[in-house]
């Protein structure tokens, strides 16, 4: 019955989507057949706690562009598993992916989250002749609290600030991001409950952990294309955290392209994200200069 329910929401919104941004061209249909490699441990022996990805990659001719795949939660719970479906779809399209767990509040506070998301680049660029990966053609895409750590993985990499070291770098770039339903300004909750388990303490009482943890305030003319998508009635993280976030990139030049989903919460949008997922690969292609590569068809 739920599944049913989901189903005919799909079809009832299908139609309120608008996509601000959105280029005149469309990338050709790819499918091709992938493998997954599951459980695998990416941390270091000595890291604070054991983290594992789920690898998805294609087959067919390399090296493919590589995606990291970042879940919500709230910084708290849940698991990768949210993104597997979003995964196989990546993959299948040509896309390697790296869907990974990371270190939860309150027991780890930021930036332990980001620290682990900066591991994942560190393993992919390690592994990635294995894999047949082209570390120049990089990205990051996560929903709500994956969101919020792959926009700040993005913006903050290879920056020599407090958050670029000491696990970040230069193979930690991302060349796009596709976020949805990003906190992309923490300061604008007021202390909840979530960030207060994230970070430690209330915004009043440290105004600038709440500043330096928000992705909004380290865009710079560097930061990579965004895709960003958000429901219209999103009421845990308001629309207006992508509106910001996307008019604080363009005014600093970022490309950026913004969906927002009508009549949409939060979770909402994420259990109907297949209808923005089409464009967040299309992005892709254009982005990590894949719209010349030719489809590899799937086995009959």
């Amino acid at each position: 019955m739920k599944t049913c329910l989901i189903l005919l929401a799909s079809v009832l919104l299908s139609g309120c989507v608008r996509h601000l941004n959105a280029p005149d061209t469309t990338v050709p249909a790819r499918t091709t057949e992938w493998r997954v490699e599951k459980n695998i441990v990416y941390t270091p022996p000595d890291w604070p706690q054991t983290l594992h990805a789920d690898i998805y990659l294609p087959e067919g001719p390399g090296p493919h562009p590589a995606v990291l795949s970042v879940h919500g939660g709230g910084w708290e719970r849940r698991s990768r598993d949210d993104m597997a479906g979003i995964s196989e779809t990546l993959a299948s399209h040509g896309l390697a992916v790296m869907n990974i767990g990371y270190r939860f509040a309150p027991e780890y506070r930021f930036p332990a989250q980001l620290h682990d998301l900066q591991q994942a680049m560190h393993w992919l660029n390690d592994n990635a002749q294995r894999l047949d990966i082209d570390t120049n053609r990089m990205a990051g895409f996560g929903y709500s609290s994956g969101a919020h750590l792959v926009s700040l993985l993005g913006l903050v990499a290879n920056q020599g600030g407090e958050l670029d070291t000491p696990h970040g770098g230069p193979e930690t770039t991302l060349d796009a991001v596709v976020a949805g339903g990003t906190p992309s300004d923490l300061r604008k909750f007021d202390s909840g409950k979530l960030v207060i388990q994230l970070l430690g303490g209330t915004k009043q009482a440290m105004p600038e952990r709440y500043a330096a943890a928000s992705p909004v305030t380290h865009i710079t003319p560097q930061a990579p294309p965004f895709f960003l998508f958000h429901g219209s009635w999103d009421d845990l993280v308001p629309l207006d955290h992508t509106t910001d976030f996307q008019s604080a990139l363009a005014a600093d030049g970022v490309p950026t392209e913004m969906m927002v989903l009508s009549w949409r919460g939060h979770i909402l949008t994420f259990l109907t994200s297949h209808q923005v997922v089409d464009d967040a690969i299309q992005f892709l292609y254009r982005q990590l200069d894949m719209t010349d590569e030719e489809p590899v068809p799937r086995a009959t």
